[in-house]
């Protein structure tokens, strides 16, 4: 890691509109009920990448980590908030034209992402045919030999289909093809949830060779903690869209801060069966179209007082982190 922010997202806030058809909101507005209603998939969003840095994000399913993910690949257009990479402004499209080949992303079903009436072999050639990164055909096939090779399968593999391959050859060949428009910095989606547990091992030391080799920044979506404490060097933890904490890899699993982390921490299992829980939450994740007021955690969170359901907390540094709880920076009030 150089200290110097490659991708800087700031205030992300996406909501998706998740209303009934026009007559229905009508004839339900008559009766009495709900209208035009709004899903909060990410709210105010800010953290930064540096070079050659693991920056993960975690939380429950439907949290919101994707829907970040694929703003910041342009995928999907946030509401407000905006996404530099590079010190370049992404909201523009002639930047973003041309810095679109320095951004990859990994997704999570290497079968779902991959054409399966395409070869190995095109499926890889195509971004650097898009790109103009070769110089004619027989510099192409080398390339593309030399992207096999790179993640440790053969280059005769060129000639085969996705449906001829396992399913962590297939995350390879996905690999392979995130990296073959030369990319600074790739967005990792869950990239081996679909993959057994001894395979997973295989393609994350796999990506960590990449990254040391190639210098690359990676944005790691996950569920899955042991995953992330491998791979990260920090860590966003993501509750009901928004951030709730930002620290080192070592910091959060060794002293959580925030109620929602430490919540996060106790599900996971523990194999000496201690008992040991500290933190208790309770309740359901409550409903992103109609979220609690102030803190979002609070309906569920062993320390709330007063001041959390009704001022939302902002992130602030507490305990060498970044936190948004006021039970922390304040110590219940």
């Amino acid at each position: 890691m150089t200290g110097e922010a490659l991708v800087e997202v700031a205030g992300l806030t996406r909501y998706f509109d998740v209303s009934k058809p026009l007559l229905d909101r009508l004839f339900a507005g008559l009766a009495g009920g709900p209208g035009r209603q709004r899903l909060r998939a990410a709210h105010d969003v800010t953290f930064s990448i540096d070079r050659g840095e693991t920056f993960a994000l975690v939380g429950e399913s439907g949290c919101g980590k994707s829907t970040v993910a694929r703003m910041i690949a342009g995928l999907t257009r946030p509401n407000a908030g905006n996404v530099r990479f590079d010190s370049a402004d992404m909201s523009d499209r002639t930047a973003a034209g041309r810095l679109r080949r320095r951004v990859q992303m990994i997704f999570q079903d290497p079968y779902a992402s991959l054409n399966p009436r395409w070869t190995a072999g095109r499926i890889i050639a195509e971004p650097i045919r898009a790109y103009g990164l070769a110089d004619g055909r027989a510099d192409l096939r080398r390339r593309v030999g030399e992207l096999l090779t790179l993640v440790q399968l053969d280059p005769a593999d060129m000639a085969k289909y996705p449906h001829e391959f396992s399913g962590g050859q297939r995350q390879r060949i996905a690999i392979a093809r995130a990296l073959s428009s030369r990319p600074d910095f790739i967005i990792c989606d869950e990239p081996t949830s679909a993959l057994d547990v001894s395979v997973q091992a295989q393609i994350l030391n796999l990506m960590r060779d990449l990254q040391d080799e190639l210098g690359l920044t990676y944005l790691f979506i996950s569920h899955n903690l042991a995953v992330v404490r491998h791979m990260a060097h920090r860590i966003g933890v993501m509750y009901l869209g928004e951030l709730v904490e930002i620290a080192d890899g070592a910091g959060i699993f060794d002293d959580p801060k925030h109620p929602y982390t430490q919540m996060l921490l106790d599900a996971v299992p523990d194999p000496d069966m201690t008992g040991d829980r500290e933190m208790k939450a309770f309740g359901e994740v409550p409903n992103p179209i109609d979220p609690p007021p102030g803190c979002a955690f609070h309906p569920r969170c062993p320390l709330a007082f007063g001041r959390c359901s009704a001022e939302a907390p902002r992130l602030a540094t507490a305990g060498g982190r970044l936190v948004a709880c006021h039970a922390v920076s304040d110590g219940g009030g």
